[in-house]
């Protein structure tokens, strides 16, 4: 959906399968014509009226509730209309094709979300966080994404769109009076306010990237020899017995994956077979596949048996690890090996001591991860950023800090302040290029 398209719209809005109820949702012009000839009735604004939906023969296709809301006061600014009908696919397939015979076209997907935002009904960024409220994973992410919705996030981006743009103002104002350029930028606190701008930059980027967690996730992947408990970890973590757990090395031979919370932010946990030479070729494959992942993680746990501490076969794991992966020494079995559960800091990186068997020191892990992720000190102050938000905000605080920078380079100063500006004001969609908006909204659900 490249362009914006015209026309009446209709999709069914519920999602697939048997339901007790299911709704069609039409959107368009004169949709009081459309609801007349479908029900033998004039509709009333924003009232259910019981009405039975009818076939081009007269023949009742159903029998459900009409609403009706005309234009501007509705979701998408246009005349919409919603049939509420019983949920079976068959009966709603029926209503949907009968709207088609009366002048209406499938709705593409995102299609009634982009004209409330073409009509002003929404901003760019409250029209996704409708898309992350149907998506969410999480109660935490749901209610983040329920205070974007709401309009908070753009309030704040425009709080800050504000600011720049009066300060521009006096930058700019500058330029036809360069003689007096310092002393009216010095008069008007223009450093100090420019300063508190890039400090609530900095904290709301940073409050973005704790909430782009609540979206994605954390990919965590359990490494280490045979036998030292990561599939064990993953069971405790896990709460049930995911994985099988024996006392034969290479009992796991291929990925495990599970998906846990902790304070609400997803960690995607993946059990790997054990990193050793073998000449089992099924469990070569899965070696290999273990590699894979650990190359994907976005933090790589590696096991070893606190009771052998690190051995050189676990110095070469921990060699061959890409760099730039946050690692973290797990000693499991500190229970067998009379130790407890604690946590070191050694050759500068993080040892837990915990027993995956007893679940002691579990709650130690749970805090590294999530300091790991940034998301320590964060609560409900997150913004449910997707990436496009993250990388707008990143390139106006560093426009906004190189404004600063160059305040005695008046012309320099503008531009960069300028360009701030002008990232911020894509979050909101205020300067958003149409094919930018045909891959948001293509990525949408069909009937919203």
């Amino acid at each position: 959906m490249s362009q914006p398209r015209t026309g009446t719209i209709a999709a069914v809005a519920t999602a697939p399968g048997r339901g007790g109820i299911g709704v069609v949702r039409i959107s368009g012009d004169g949709l009081a014509a459309l609801a007349q000839a479908l029900t033998g009735k004039l509709p009333q604004a924003r009232h259910a009226t019981l009405a039975d939906f009818f076939a081009a023969d007269g023949v009742a296709i159903d029998r459900g509730i009409l609403l009706y809301f005309p234009a501007p006061h509705s979701f998408t600014g246009e005349d919409v209309l919603e049939l509420q009908g019983h949920g079976g696919p068959v009966v709603l397939q029926m209503l949907l094709a009968r709207c088609l015979e009366l002048g209406a076209r499938v709705a593409e997907p995102g299609e009634f979300s982009q004209r409330a935002f073409l009509n002003d009904k929404l901003d760019l960024v409250q029209a996704e966080a409708v898309a992350d409220l149907i998506e969410a994973g999480t109660a935490a992410a749901a209610r983040t994404a329920l205070r974007s919705l709401s309009g908070e996030f753009s309030r704040e981006v425009n709080g800050l769109v504000a600011r720049l743009t009066e300060l521009r103002m006096l930058v700019e104002a500058t330029l036809d009076f360069p003689e007096e350029e310092i002393d009216v930028l010095r008069d008007t606190d223009a450093a100090q306010r420019l300063a508190a701008i890039n400090t609530d930059l900095s904290a709301l980027l940073d409050r973005a990237r704790a909430g782009s967690l609540l979206r994605s996730g954390l990919h965590v992947v359990l490494a280490g020899l045979p036998n030292v408990g990561k599939s064990s970890l993953l069971n405790r973590l896990a709460g049930e017995e995911r994985a099988i757990v024996t006392e034969v090395a290479g009992t796991t031979r291929d990925a495990v994956r599970e998906t846990i919370q902790v304070e609400g932010i997803p960690l995607h946990i993946i059990d790997t077979a054990g990193l050793r030479e073998t000449d089992d070729l099924v469990e070569k494959i899965g070696v290999e596949r273990a590699w894979r992942e650990i190359e994907r993680a976005d933090v790589v746990l590696q096991l070893l048996d606190a009771r052998s501490g690190e051995t050189p076969a676990d110095h070469a794991i921990a060699v061959r690890l890409p760099a730039g992966i946050e690692r973290i020494v797990v000693e499991n079995k500190c229970d067998l090996a009379a130790q407890m559960a604690e946590r070191l800091v050694s050759g500068g990186r993080v040892h837990l001591r915990l027993s995956a068997r007893t679940g002691e020191g579990i709650n130690l892990l749970h805090d590294e991860l999530l300091r790991v992720a940034g998301w320590s000190g964060h609560g409900e102050d997150v913004v449910l950023a997707r990436e496009r938000h993250l990388e707008a905000l990143r390139i106006a605080a560093e426009k906004s800090a190189l404004a600063a920078r160059r305040l005695d380079q008046v012309e320099l100063c503008a531009e960069e302040l300028r360009l701030a500006q002008e990232a911020l004001s894509c979050i909101t969609g205020e300067f958003t290029a149409d094919d930018l908006l045909g891959e948001i909204f293509s990525r949408f659900c069909i009937g919203k």
